[in-house]
């Protein structure tokens, strides 16, 4: 059974870590003090379960003018099952539902086409971030149509 729950920065976030932990630092090799930005402290984090287990992550951070989408993470062993998508649009629901038509987020280059599956279009040049290649993208707009969370 697939269960979610959000968490506010002062919550216990350690299921999200562990994911982060496993894909960004152990899969990618980003520094583990690049990943753990301390941005949490602000941020709304969800976390997806499947059958109790953490399997994927994303937070949101509002700023003045748009929502910053970031630390989306699946499993590796999770991935093809939908859980991406599944944060994705939960997080963009959230997102629209607190007042923030746009949403952003640091796309790494290899996720560009998930993130324009969902309405993103990429602008700007590519970046390196923690050397990653990577580009922003931006979508304006309620959550995708066939969001029923």
């Amino acid at each position: 059974m697939i269960t979610t729950k959000w968490l506010l920065g002062s919550d216990d976030l350690e299921d999200a870590w562990l994911i982060r932990r496993k894909v960004f630092i152990e899969e990618q090799n980003v520094p583990e003090d690049l990943e753990m930005d301390g941005a949490d402290a602000k941020a709304l984090t969800l976390v997806a379960y499947d059958s109790g287990k953490p399997v994927a992550t994303g937070r949101l951070i509002f700023s003045d003018s748009a929502a910053l989408i970031g630390r989306v993470a699946t499993l590796k062993e999770e991935r093809k099952n939908g859980y991406g998508d599944l944060i994705m649009r939960m997080l963009i629901r959230k997102a629209y539902d607190s007042g923030f038509d746009e949403q952003v987020v640091h796309a790494q280059i290899g996720a560009l086409g998930f993130y324009k599956k969902l309405g993103f279009s990429a602008y700007g040049q590519e970046y390196l971030e923690a050397g990653i290649p990577h580009i922003s993208m931006s979508r304006r707009g309620d959550a995708p149509k066939n969001c029923s969370c």
